[in-house]
């Protein structure tokens, strides 16, 4: 049971870190080929999703910065 466990959150730390990857391509893309790259493949509104989302916690105060540390956190598990 221990090895599945195992295998599927390998799996799953797997996939987090793949879609981490495409992010920082698509923000680095989006910074190259600026608001243009909506033709390019699932580079799209990346840039304008994440200062969306800087945004949204920077306007939360005390509540958007607790929840960018829980989300730091998870990510550096």
């Amino acid at each position: 049971m221990d090895n599945v466990l195992g295998t599927l959150k390998g799996l799953i730390r797997d996939v987090t870190e793949v879609g981490i990857y495409l992010l920082a391509l698509g923000v680095v893309a989006g910074i190259l080929f600026g608001t243009d790259a909506a033709n390019l493949a699932f580079v799209g509104p990346v840039v304008d999703n994440v200062i969306a989302l800087v945004t949204k916690l920077g306007g939360a105060g005390l509540t958007g910065l607790l929840s960018l540390a829980v989300i730091l956190y998870l990510f550096k598990r």
